[in-house]
């Protein structure tokens, strides 16, 4: 709708609000990235409570990006949608919650990823990951927020997650795939690469 103003954005900006004083794109993202990646080296150390549901998905927000933004840890208020042509809308705010439930209740019903064999964990993971990466409940850092999210069930089922080799482009090719044409070959590639035992 071209009336709609985004209550996330600084109107004379035009970016994302933050705490950091940024106020161009490039200085956000630069800042953003540093201050996230300190957390995310620092998040195991943090007496998260291991939930495994959207109040985990929470906390871990709340944690990553409390030093950028003031709506760190709380739920999107706007509908979105990846920026690029052709994109579908991610789950609506109205059925955010309902959605993480349902999540959250197969999620458990598989054990955590509990007890499998790496090539049932990798599907099972595919699967699970693309159902929360369609809730996409934040603003911005879902993406981020998902892998330590996802690092955690990993490690706690036996199994760790080396992120490295993924960019931040082939992932969200291969999460369009899987949530727009229920194909999920290319996450399971992906975790194929970056799935191993625990050490």
């Amino acid at each position: 709708m071209a009336d709609f103003v985004d209550p996330y954005v600084d109107p004379a900006t035009g970016i994302l609000r933050n705490l950091v004083a940024a106020t161009t794109q490039e200085a956000l993202d630069q800042i953003e990235a540093d201050l996230v990646e300190a957390r995310t080296v620092d998040l195991p150390k943090q007496p998260i409570k291991r939930t495994s549901d959207l109040t985990e998905l929470r906390a871990i927000h709340r944690y990553l990006f409390a030093d950028v933004y003031d709506w760190a840890g709380q739920l999107r208020t706007v509908d979105i949608r990846k920026n690029v042509e052709g994109s579908e809308y991610f789950v609506p705010v109205s059925l955010i919650e309902r959605a993480a439930g349902f999540a959250a209740g197969e999620l458990a019903e598989d054990n955590f990823l509990r007890g499998m064999d790496r090539d049932t964990f990798i599907a099972r993971l595919a699967h699970h990951y693309d159902q929360l990466n369609y809730i996409h409940p934040f603003r911005e850092g879902n993406g981020r927020t998902q892998r330590a999210f996802w690092d955690r069930v990993a490690r706690n089922a036996g199994w760790q997650l080396t992120w490295l080799s993924v960019t931040g482009e082939v992932n969200d090719r291969a999460s369009r795939v899987a949530s727009e044409t229920q194909d999920l070959g290319p996450l399971i590639a992906i975790f194929h690469e970056i799935v191993g035992p625990l050490t």
